[in-house]
């Protein structure tokens, strides 16, 4: 079964209705209970008549927010694009999203776009899709053992543990700094600049250096990035950015040095491969451990 990845239009969200809005946080609580919500139990959920909630069903399923099955019984699903709306209008009740911009990329496990809020913000939607989701059940502690546990909330303690680790280093460690989360939505900073793989680095040597010290601060803060590689290291011109981290871990981890030196020798193949930096694995993993 694949994961569509909908693009979230803000028209749509502007547009939901109250009832919609009440339809979606419905099928959010009874998620957890199953995983097709029966048509009876949502129409008692919500306390909309039949007739009502069918029609603003409707809606949500035209705009690819909901889905609907019929075997073995009528029900629905709130699907990404539904968490992602349900996200963006909490985040913009809250005041720290005004206006939705541009789609500006599309992970395996996240879509980024450009918003306003104070400012010029990033929205990370953290989707942890079903291609993806027993992988990282497997591979990470934060991951409750629901027996009905649908992969978009998944997103939502995907979300919590990038957002913890942002609000811990931000001070330190040149990281975007955490404005708001709201189910699977990180809002931060938006950082104007290109990850390493796209540029081309005029003084190597320099940037590769401030990677590490980076890599240090995080770790003498209690934190390993987890999935650290060219393709999450960022410049702007100034200076360089470690991005993404809902997969970090804590230096007491069981596979806390594993997942250390897996990092390291990313860093250190992709500097040495590409810009003949002088980056010895084990020499580095010293610099950043001592």
């Amino acid at each position: 079964m694949h994961t569509t990845i909908m693009s979230l239009c803000a028209d749509d969200v502007r547009d939901l209705h109250r009832f919609e809005i009440k339809i979606l946080l419905a099928l959010e609580t009874l998620m957890k209970r199953y995983r097709w919500v029966p048509e009876d139990v949502l129409c008692h959920q919500t306390k909309l008549s039949m007739s009502e909630m069918n029609y603003r069903l409707g809606h949500l399923m035209g705009r690819n927010m909901v889905k609907s099955s019929s075997v073995p019984y009528k029900g629905y699903q709130m699907v990404f694009t539904g968490l992602d709306a349900l996200a963006l209008h909490g985040a913009v009740r809250k005041g720290s999203v005004t206006s939705l911009g541009c789609l500006l990329g599309v992970g395996k496990e996240a879509t980024v776009y450009e918003a306003m809020g104070m400012g010029v913000v990033a929205l990370k939607f953290h989707r942890i899709g079903q291609q993806s989701f027993q992988t990282v059940r497997r591979s990470r502690s934060y991951m409750p053992q629901y027996k009905h546990f649908p992969w978009i909330f998944a997103s939502g303690n995907s979300a919590r543990q990038e957002y913890d680790a942002l609000t811990a280093l931000h001070a330190d460690v040149s990281v975007p700094v955490p404005v708001d989360i709201n189910r699977n939505l990180v809002v931060m900073t938006f950082i104007r600049g290109l990850p390493i793989v796209q540029a081309t680095l005029e003084n190597p040597e320099d940037v590769f250096a401030e990677v590490v010290e980076n890599v240090s601060k995080a770790y003498h803060l209690g934190y390993i990035h987890g999935d650290l590689s060219e393709f999450n290291v960022m410049v702007d011109g100034k200076k360089t950015w470690l991005i993404d981290w809902p997969q970090w871990v804590d230096p007491t981890h069981p596979a806390a040095e594993e997942i250390l030196l897996r990092d390291i020798t990313n860093l250190c193949t992709y500097f040495t491969r590409k810009y003949r930096v002088d980056a010895p694995v084990e020499e580095v993993l010293a610099q950043v451990v001592g």
